[in-house]
């Protein structure tokens, strides 16, 4: 994929879609607009988080961070419609991509009978030019192994402890697993319908935001979300664009 072709609609003949990500605000930061408006459409939507993200705030120990941030994260999932929030209690800031993940996930691909999987950016970097800023290990670990994990779940031979000890049946449904943030894009969704929703899902993690900068909360999430959901606007019609790299399964 060239920087200069267009990118394509995201699919639209599902009904249900399972967002695995590493941390609370993940998904705010990357697609919630997009999130906003399928919800608006009936589509059901489950969030799974490996951590509570409660290494995330430096003047905050984990244990009161953590609940903390859950709790932010289950307010900022009902601003887009997302009633189902779950966490699978990998530590954050060192979450191990192996087989343990690939199960843990692999087991929430069957709970939740997914069409489209949708995670965050797997890649070294944020961005495929020089400079670009360095990914972190829990984004790389938690992206892979969600790829991995949507051919796992519907192998009854891989994990079959899920199937025996948890009756998990196989779910060969997932049809796409699409990555947010991707420095190689490949397909959008239009991010006008529900952007000011995920202005106000980012705005719950406020705990996260003010201890991450000095600037008004408000504005620094308007400001961020509305440049990041420009980026890309030129190569789907001049539209805000919530991108993605689409794999097929």
């Amino acid at each position: 994929m060239i920087d200069d072709e267009n990118l394509l609609e995201m699919p639209g003949d599902w009904q249900r879609a399972l967002c695995v990500v590493a941390h609370p605000d993940d998904l705010e930061y990357g697609c919630a607009a997009a999130i906003a408006a399928w919800t608006d459409e009936g589509k059901e939507v489950t969030y799974v988080l490996a951590t509570r993200g409660e290494a995330g705030i430096d003047t905050l120990a984990p244990d009161v961070c953590g609940p903390l941030r859950e709790q932010e994260q289950r307010d900022s999932a009902a601003v887009v419609g997302v009633d189902t929030v779950e966490f699978l209690d990998h530590r954050d800031g060192v979450i191990e991509y192996g087989l343990d993940l690939r199960r843990d996930i692999a087991a929430a691909i069957r709970r939740h009978r997914p069409e489209l999987v949708i995670t965050l950016n797997h890649r070294d970097t944020w961005g495929g030019g020089p400079g670009a800023p360095w990914n972190t290990p829990d984004h790389l670990a938690v992206g892979r192994a969600t790829l991995d994990a949507a051919a796992d779940a519907g192998n009854r031979w891989i994990f079959p402890e899920l199937t025996e000890e948890q009756g998990l049946a196989p779910w060969n449904g997932v049809r796409w697993v699409a990555v947010a943030a991707s420095s190689t894009p490949t397909h959008a969704a239009d991010a006008t319908p529900g952007l000011d929703r995920a202005i106000r899902s980012l705005l719950c993690h406020r705990a996260y935001i003010e201890a991450l900068t000095d600037e008004d909360p408000e504005t620094y999430v308007r400001d961020f979300l509305t440049t990041a959901t420009s980026r890309a606007s030129t190569r789907f019609g001049d539209r805000p664009a919530v991108t993605f790299e689409l794999f097929g399964r």
